[in-house]
Formats: structure tokens, C-alpha cells, sequence
């Protein structure tokens, strides 16, 4: 009696295991990601289960797509893998060319920063990652949550708190080492904060996303099915909502690293990705006369060009003009960003390093600049 219950209900469970697996158009595999907006952020990262498989090989769970906006910040060189998940029917929506998606509730943006070619590690030559950052929109607004990686690469746990790690690595035949500072809270607050008005007067101050411009975002992906449009992808993957028109070629921010685009586009890419997100209207630099987007860096005044630095700190008297054409020495633009002086160095946070082939692109576009009348 007992050997044909236990047949009965073996024989039940293949034919249950036969249904859910089969062509039926009622099976619907649905996504392992869980998304708490009431326990988040969770204390591990493994915890969300964006990704299937060893966690350090960051292979995204179903429904969570990965993006690249065309030109990317300098971090130290980092190398940076990018994420977006929804919540089941949820899709953001296409406000304009120039401004982030507007994401729904529950949605999150996943950034993982890492190196390659590492030398302080064993075996030597091997990836090693830093730190996955976390954008979460909860209904009170987008909150953040950083992970910081064990030395097994195993997991990375939840910390707030902002610490250094050092890192050596290969890069273009050169070893280079810093102290990489895994942001606190406090630095993600200044590059990702803005002020909006109050209906009836005043101000607040939000957290945004930077990145995901449509701007940044039309161009092709080269995806596990294959390359598309990423905002078409969006739109198919139904994290996007559709019947918006797509971003002209002079409306797109193009790779600054695509020595094939002209000079004066690939510069204004590259203060998009870099600057814009202070050096806007309502956001940390504002009060100073630069404006960085891609939308407005086509006025070459809005790029610093023979505007005055406004006795900007104690430089010396020669740095008086942000941008002088034809003279790196008499740029403070370039002072800036040629240095390590964490007092001086422009941008405020993100690096400790100098970016040697980004500086060396903005030294040939100050010189090819027409002298100020």
C-alpha cells in the first residue's frame, strides 16, 4: 500500500513537472530578484539576487538589463558594469532628450566598479572588484546603497561609511596605483543632488540618477541576443514606455573616446559625463558660470572659453580666464583637471588619479580654439 501511494505521488509530481515545463503559453518564468522597499537596503548583496551563478561573475538574473551610457565618468580607471531592474508592468518614461528617465517605484540602478590586469593580487594579472553602488526608488524618492567586496570576491556587504582600498593594476603598458576611495554616503549626496522649487514657493533638494539620459543612452548594445538600440531595448524588455521620439545624431552625446568623432563633440561628451551633473542649473556648482550638459555645451562660452574665473580661490594671477585658447598655462579649466591636489582637482570626487589620455584631449581642443576678440 505504502510502495503505490509513494508511485502515486511520484507519478504526480512528473506530470505537474511536465506541465510547468512545457510550451504552455500559461508558463511564464518569472524573476529570482526580490526587492523589499520596506527592508532595503538588505545587508548583503547577494541578497536581491540580481545576478545567477557566482556572484562575482555578474551574470544578471532574468529582467535585469544591462546598459552603458555612451561616454562614461573617469573613475581611476575603474572598469564599470551597469544594471537596471523594474518591478513586474512597471516603465519609466522618456521626459526629453537631455534629462535622466524618470524610473518608477521600486526600480533599481546597479553599478559595479572593478579592475583588470591587477598586480597586489594573487595569482597576479587577475580582476578584482571594489564596490557595487546601488540607486533605489523608494516612494519618498531615491535612496543609496553601497557594497563593498570581500577579498574572496565571494560577496560584498552593504557599507555606507566610505573607505579606501589600494589597488595596482596594468593600464596601456603602465602600472598605476592609488589609494581608491569608495565613496560615503555624504560624496554621493554632492554629485547626485538637486534643487527643484515648491509649488508655492521655495525649494528642496532630491536625489537623482546622472547616466541615464536618453542622450547618453541611443546608441547600439551589444546584448547576450544580440546588438540594439538600447532605448529600443528598453522599450522591448518593457522598462520603457513607448511613442516618444528618439534623440537626433547632433542631439547624442557621442564617445569621447571615438577619435574618429571631431574633436569639439568628443570634448563636449566628455564634461557631460564628467562635470554636467554639478556645472548645471540647480545642481552643487551651479554659481559658477559654466554649463556642462550636452545640450548646452554647444556655446563655447557655457564651456568656460575666454569667460573669467571670477577670483576663483587663490590661483595666481595667470589662471584668469577659465578656458584661454591656445594657452593650457593660462586655463584654470586645465589646472584642474591636471591635478591630484585634492583642494584643487576638478571633478571634486570620483578620482584620485589624473586622467592622462582625457586631459591630453582637452589640451588639443584649448589649442585648436580661436583666440577670445
Amino acid at each position: 500500500m505504502k510502495k503505490n501511494y509513494l508511485l502515486f505521488l511520484a507519478v504526480l509530481w512528473m506530470s505537474f513537472f511536465m506541465v510547468s515545463c512545457s510550451g504552455s503559453d500559461d508558463y511564464e518564468e518569472v524573476s529570482p530578484v526580490t526587492v523589499d522597499l520596506s527592508l532595503v537596503p538588505y545587508p548583503k548583496l547577494s541578497d536581491y539576487m540580481f545576478f545567477k551563478g557566482e556572484l562575482k561573475n555578474l551574470d544578471p538574473a532574468l529582467h535585469v538589463l544591462p546598459y552603458q551610457p555612451s561616454s562614461s565618468l573617469f573613475a581611476d580607471y575603474s572598469h564599470k558594469k551597469r544594471f537596471v531592474w523594474m518591478p513586474v508592468g512597471a516603465k519609466a518614461t522618456f521626459n526629453s532628450n537631455n534629462t535622466v528617465l524618470d524610473l518608477p517605484v521600486g526600480a533599481v540602478l546597479i553599478k559595479t566598479f572593478y579592475y583588470e590586469d591587477v598586480q597586489n593580487i594573487t595569482p597576479v594579472g587577475g580582476e578584482r572588484i571594489i564596490e557595487t553602488r546601488l540607486m533605489i526608488r523608494k516612494s519618498t524618492g531615491w535612496i543609496f546603497a553601497n557594497y563593498v567586496w570581500n577579498a574572496e570576491q565571494t560577496e560584498a556587504f552593504f557599507d555606507n561609511e566610505g573607505s579606501f582600498t589600494e589597488i595596482s593594476f596594468m593600464h596601456e603598458g603602465t602600472i598605476k596605483s592609488t589609494n581608491y576611495k569608495i565613496p560615503a554616503h555624504e560624496q554621493c549626496v554632492v554629485c547626485h543632488k538637486r534643487r527643484q522649487e515648491i509649488v508655492g514657493g521655495g525649494e528642496e533638494t532630491i536625489f537623482t540618477p546622472i547616466g541615464i539620459k536618453p542622450q547618453n543612452l541611443n546608441w547600439c548594445y551589444n546584448y547576450a541576443d544580440g546588438s540594439k538600440n538600447q532605448l529600443s531595448k528598453w522599450v522591448e524588455a518593457g522598462y520603457l514606455e513607448s511613442g516618444f521620439t528618439m534623440p537626433s545624431a547632433d542631439q547624442s552625446v557621442v564617445n569621447y573616446e571615438d577619435t574618429s568623432k571631431p574633436l569639439e563633440l568628443r570634448v563636449r561628451g566628455y564634461f557631460d559625463s564628467n562635470c554636467s551633473h554639478c556645472h548645471s542649473d540647480m545642481r552643487h556648482c551651479d554659481y559658477r558660470p559654466m554649463r556642462f550638459a550636452y545640450a548646452d555645451s554647444g556655446n563655447r562660452t557655457n564651456m568656460g572659453v575666454c569667460v573669467p574665473t571670477q577670483d576663483m580661490q587663490d590661483f595666481p594671477p595667470a589662471l584668469g580666464t577659465i578656458v584661454t585658447p591656445g594657452n593650457v598655462n593660462r586655463s584654470m579649466l586645465f589646472h584642474r583637471i591636471n591635478t591630484t591636489d585634492e583642494t584643487v582637482r576638478m571633478p571634486l570626487h570620483g578620482r584620485t588619479l589624473i586622467h592622462d589620455e582625457g586631459v591630453a584631449m582637452i589640451a588639443e581642443w584649448i589649442n585648436s580654439l580661436t583666440p577670445c576678440e
